[in-house]
């Protein structure tokens, strides 16, 4: 494994071969995250530099250091550099200005990153033509936690693509394939026990927060208050599960009625994907098994999972996948569903 180090304007510091651990965690739809160990000696100490960026030979990602952690004692030397992938550049961004869209969400991730003050290195990826539409409005929001709820809501992935030739950072808006058993367009990829590719699995399902119904207060008061409803409004009794979210720093101006109302319930609509029924499983896998990952299937793609004994069989999507390279060997740890967030604000507005 060679992991090459760049400094902040991408270019070539030297190599790290000696690392003792390396975890690559990439994400769907947010920004994705690494850990690297290596022994202390002048060169890694020299290499490891806050803001210098990380890759992995042959990785669709790269990573900066946000982290740096020296320890020495009688058994350990070691240097624990760890960060975010590229797209934590967005972190330091808001939208701006005042920012009203209607149409495609792609064109809508395009355009609030191109609307804020300029990253070094950054340029636009084609314009891929996904369909996905998305109306809402933003003002000096950040640019990354927006970016990662348009993705979250149209079911997209994002990403800085590095080119340390070019020095360039390519940002790409990017859909995974449905290589699951309900279509019969390309081959179909299952993880189940008799294919013996699903080990170590855990099952999770949460609806503590989940909710169906949301409820937005607009501008106005009292009787005079803008409200909208999103959701399935035909539900009863203990289907249906309500909350309320406030929408009164959305502005009217430059909208009509129905823009206003539309803008409320896309704001709604996020609320319910941040309120959603939680459902995945993480599991351990060969990378070079039955189904080979990166070349049978890849980050935000679909697949079938089945553990008959617990009862589960569901088409989910690859969420998120941690490499684990350690002591000469690489293993992967897929996430597929919907995952419950280590954090999140479920406090009504």
């Amino acid at each position: 494994m060679e992991v090459r180090i760049y400094d902040d304007e991408m270019n070539f510091q030297g190599i790290i071969e000696n690392q003792t651990s390396l975890l690559w965690d990439r994400r769907y739809d947010e920004t994705g995250s690494f850990e690297l160990h290596v022994p202390v000696t002048d060169y890694t100490i020299r290499l490891l530099q806050m803001g210098n960026l990380v890759w992995k030979r042959g990785a669709v990602d790269a990573g900066i250091i946000e982290s740096r952690h020296i320890e020495e004692d009688a058994d350990t030397r070691e240097i624990v550099a760890s960060g975010r992938f590229l797209t934590a550049y967005m972190d330091r961004r808001l939208v701006r200005p005042l920012f009203n869209f209607s149409g495609r969400a792609e064109v809508a991730m395009r355009t609030i990153l191109t609307n804020a003050v300029a990253i070094p290195n950054v340029q636009l990826g084609t314009l891929q033509g996904h369909t996905e539409t998305i109306e809402f409005q933003a003002t000096y929001k950040k640019l990354l936690s927006t970016e990662q709820k348009i993705a979250k809501q149209c079911q997209l992935g994002f990403r800085f693509r590095p080119d340390f030739t070019a020095k360039t950072i390519t940002f790409e808006v990017y859909k995974g394939l449905d290589r699951s058993m309900a279509q019969s367009d390309r081959a179909r990829v299952i993880f189940s026990e008799g294919f013996r590719n699903l080990n170590r699995a855990i099952f999770e399902e949460n609806d503590q927060v989940y909710s169906n119904i949301c409820y937005v207060g607009g501008k106005g008061e009292g009787s005079d208050r803008v409200y909208v409803t999103v959701g399935d409004n035909s539900l009863t009794g203990l289907e249906r599960r309500e909350v309320f979210v406030n929408g009164s720093d959305i502005s009217d101006e430059n909208l009509t009625d129905a823009q206003y109302k539309e803008a409320l319930r896309q704001r709604g609509r996020e609320k319910l994907a941040e309120m959603a029924y939680y459902q995945s499983v993480e599991c351990e896998a060969i990378p070079y098994g039955n189904f080979e990952y990166l070349k049978d299937y890849d980050l935000g793609d679909i697949v079938t999972i089945k553990k008959e004994s617990w009862g589960v069989g569901e088409n989910l999507r690859l969420f998120g996948v941690t490499e684990v390279y350690e002591n000469g060997t690489s293993t992967i740890q897929p996430i597929f569903g919907n995952p419950v967030p280590e954090t999140a604000d479920w406090e009504d507005d």
